[in-house]
């Protein structure tokens, strides 16, 4: 399983899910939020392409 990220990218995901208010350094939901949209984004994508097998 491959996680690594390039240090752009990582910053640029950093500065959106800072928070100053929170004790661990994160804005939890947003967090939560962004993970589950882009969870939602690849299920759309994957009935696409299983669509798009079927017909063939």
């Amino acid at each position: 399983m491959k996680f690594e990220i390039d240090a752009k990218t990582y910053e640029e995901i950093a500065e959106v899910i800072h928070s100053d208010k929170s004790p661990v350094g994160i804005d939890a939901k947003k967090t939560h939020i962004l993970i589950l949209n882009k969870l939602q984004e690849l299920c759309d994508r994957m009935e696409r392409i299983e669509q798009h097998i079927i017909k063939e």
